[in-house]
């Protein structure tokens, strides 16, 4: 089965009763309740499903029938639906068409990579919900800011829950210094391992030693606006965008100190305009604020 997913963060660019395909992390299950169709005076069972992703935004799916009274997929699945469709009640919510399927757990990339980042930060996550963003959504509402905008409203300064909004700007520097972590191969984690003897590197969470990493970006950006600059974090799947290549690549080079070529890819990023999709908050990281 081929998949066409659209993002759950995307959800708002995307046009009420449009059909499409989506991928989530099952977060919370709601019970079987019932509703009568106006149309034909028929009642139908319905179950309410909330799927969250790494935009960090959450989405109310309705599943019907048969398939509503027997779902049993357990919280933390990564749940692929095709054929749901887009509606904009409450804001933003879909629903499974009658044609449509959903496959839990699927030996897809997407999936695996979900359910990694779901168990390496996910769970801890604040997410944003459609619920209350019907005003916004349809004025092309998209939480543009500028970077001196992002100050002045002291976007991230809010312990409680973090801010999100979109920033169009241009990368003026990337840190090369720490700019990605050693990573388990296993296909469902993304914990950091550490190399035990040569050709031995642990996983704490797996209970397994591989005889490699795989790398992954956790990288600090510069960039700027005419408003500004500012520093971002960017990980593994927006590295990549950024550099063109995965991580292991970066690190071959730093270990065989092929200053020309890293040069050459950290001169190729710069200079390139993107909109980035930002999430801020306040942490405390050893007793200091950041």
């Amino acid at each position: 089965m081929r998949f066409n997913f659209t993002s759950i963060g995307d959800l708002e660019s995307v046009e009420k009763n449009t059909t499409i395909d989506t991928i989530g992390v099952l977060q919370q299950v709601g019970e079987v309740s019932e509703i009568v169709s106006k149309t034909t005076s028929k009642p139908y069972a319905k179950r309410e499903l909330t799927l969250v992703d790494n935009t960090n935004h959450s989405v109310r799916l309705t599943i019907w029938g048969d398939t509503a009274h027997s779902f049993d997929a357990p919280e933390g699945s990564a749940i692929a639906f095709k054929g749901v469709k887009v509606s904009d009640f409450g804001g933003r919510s879909l629903s499974l068409l009658s044609s449509g399927s959903m496959t839990v757990d699927p030996d897809i990339d997407e999936a695996h990579k979900l359910k990694g980042w779901y168990d390496a930060q996910g769970r801890q996550d604040t997410f944003q919900s459609f619920q209350n963003m019907g005003a916004s959504l349809g004025g092309g509402g998209n939480n543009s800011k500028t970077i001196q905008e992002v100050k002045d409203e002291n976007l991230g300064m809010n312990e409680e829950k973090p801010d999100y909004f979109n920033l169009k700007a241009t990368v003026v520097f990337i840190k090369q210094d720490n700019i990605a972590y050693p990573a388990c191969l296993s296909p469902d984690c993304n914990k950091k391992v550490v190399e035990v003897d040569p050709g031995q590197w642990r996983c704490e969470k797996c209970d397994k030693t591989h005889p490699r990493p795989q790398y992954r970006y956790m990288m600090s950006i510069n960039v700027s606006d005419h408003t500004g600059q500012m520093w971002l974090s960017a990980f593994d799947d927006h590295g990549r965008l950024l550099l063109g290549m995965d991580a292991d690549q970066i690190m071959a080079w730093k270990e065989e100190e092929n200053k020309q070529a890293l040069d050459d890819a950290f001169q190729a990023a710069n200079c390139k305009t993107y909109v980035f999709r930002c999430r801020a908050k306040m942490d405390n990281f050893q007793d200091q604020q950041r």
